[in-house]
């Protein structure tokens, strides 16, 4: 069964039960390109907009009751979730978004007009009860509508979603910070031997990097708290009364707990999406806090006989196939591949950002995609890390008193005593006889054995202040 739909271009066919129109149609056969759509936070922010528009238009008296409440209800529908199967178009189609505002604007409209009692396509083509455009689009152009729903759906995804996993797994990690503190073990530069460091200072560097990733997030935010709303076509605000932006942000606001205020200057937020490259900029930096965590943990857990095997990993799933009983890093390994994803996003974002011309962008859609994807991997990655790999680490303490014991870095301690040259020899002489540092420090007699206590404690080590003395303030 199909029904027939118009727009001004003329007649087409639509498959009965659709809520979409004629220009919906248009763009599933005008973009049958990815088989990408848009995901629930956008066709949400995309309701939620419609919602807070058509009520700021009842309250301008530009829309009458019936029909504000119809499309209130609606866009509620769109809102709720009920109606993402009839938003199919594509996520490459025409750069302004267009197509997607005027998918809303006529799955909106239809569904209204199902709640008034009507049905769809039974009024004259020219004169529907409640019109996409003229109605669910007053006051407002897709030039403006979207780069606000983006703004909206972004915000949202990162103050729902990224900032309360990242602070999951702050949480997580401080945690083991405190259980792990009294844990000495071998530092590590170049990935050769370095000086002693507790284990929990290990994961308290590990934990700070999770903490600024938390205000990087909320800084993310901050670069996307201006709508575009208001602005319509090129940021003039034709056919759009002063007060109207206002209205809807504010309606916008109270129903989200929200903060966003109306564009300073409506041509630049109409044009540039710079606040958008802004928030992937920030999230390229979370990734690669996130991807330097991961690994560090990865190969802390690495063995568990021939690698570092300082740290336990929790055990998620078999490793191999043909290898009876390994174990893999799988957790730390998908956040990492998580990173590099978002990082490679931020490449095409970037690119996109560079898409405004003149007074619009015209990229729009691939960067609501990237951002939104960006944002919903980061967020769903990191708590499966935290709860399935991080939540279960355990300290190898053997393992860590083994390393730092035979760690030839502790000559280290001695230079500021002894001299630099002189302790360069004793921990080479280690090195060539398989040897401690301590063992041939003794034999050469350098110091009595009370200061080589003193200044090769590896705890000691792990703390500010010169050989031999107390770090006590």
């Amino acid at each position: 069964m199909t029904r027939t739909a118009h727009d001004s271009l003329g007649s087409v066919t639509i498959a009965d039960g659709a809520l979409w129109g004629a220009q919906t149609q248009r763009a599933v056969e005008n973009f049958p390109i990815s088989g990408l759509r848009f995901g629930r936070r956008f066709i949400q922010a995309l309701g939620l907009v419609k919602r807070a528009c058509a009520q700021a238009n009842v309250a301008l008296g530009l829309l009458d009751e019936q029909r504000g409440e119809a499309i209130v209800r609606a866009s509620q529908d769109v809102i709720d979730g009920l109606l993402d199967e009839h938003f199919p178009v594509d996520v490459f189609q025409t750069g302004s978004g267009t197509s997607s505002n005027m998918n809303a604007n006529e799955v909106i409209a239809n569904r209204a007009i199902q709640l008034l009692g009507g049905e769809i396509g039974s009024e004259p083509p020219a004169h529907p009860p409640i019109h996409p455009n003229d109605h669910v689009n007053m006051s407002q152009s897709s030039n403006d509508v979207i780069p606000t729903a983006i703004h909206m759906a972004t915000t949202l995804a990162l103050r729902d979603d990224l900032i309360p996993a990242l602070d999951h797994l702050h949480q997580a990690l401080a945690e083991k910070a405190r259980a792990f503190d009294t844990v000495v073990k071998s530092g590590r530069t170049h990935l050769q031997d370095a000086t002693p460091i507790r284990l929990g200072q290990e994961f308290s560097g590990y934990a700070a990097q999770a903490r600024k990733s938390v205000g990087r997030a909320g800084r993310a935010i901050a670069a996307v708290r201006e709508l575009p709303l208001g602005g319509t076509a090129v940021g003039t605000g034709i056919n759009c009364p002063p007060d109207f932006a206002r209205q809807a942000i504010e309606r916008l606001n109270q129903a989200l707990d929200a903060d966003f205020v109306e564009a300073s200057n409506h041509f630049e937020a109409n044009a540039a999406r710079d606040g958008l490259v802004e928030v992937s900029g920030q999230l390229k930096t979370i990734a690669v806090s996130l991807s330097k965590i991961a690994n560090d943990v990865r190969w802390l857990g690495s063995g568990p006989r021939a690698g570092l095997g300082e740290i336990h990993l929790p055990a998620v799933q078999p490793g191999s196939s043909i290898m009876p009983s390994k174990v893999n890093p799988v957790m730390a390994e998908a956040l990492i591949m998580v990173a590099a994803q978002v990082i490679g996003h931020d490449a095409a974002i970037g690119l996109c950002g560079m898409g405004g011309y003149f007074e619009l962008n015209l990229m729009m859609p691939l960067l609501a995609y990237d951002v939104l994807h960006a944002i919903a991997w980061l967020s769903n990655g990191v708590r499966a890390f935290t709860d399935r790999c991080v939540a279960g680490i355990k300290a190898n303490e053997a393992r860590c008193r083994e390393t730092v014991e035979g760690n030839l870095a502790l000559a280290t301690a001695l230079a500021p005593v002894i001299g630099y040259e002189q302790a360069a020899k004793i921990s080479q002489e280690a090195l060539r006889t398989g040897r401690t540092v301590r063992q041939v420090a003794e034999e050469w007699d350098v110091l009595h054995s009370q200061e080589l206590d003193a200044i090769l404690d590896p705890h000691r080590m792990t703390e500010a202040g010169l050989p031999g003395q107390s770090n006590s303030k």
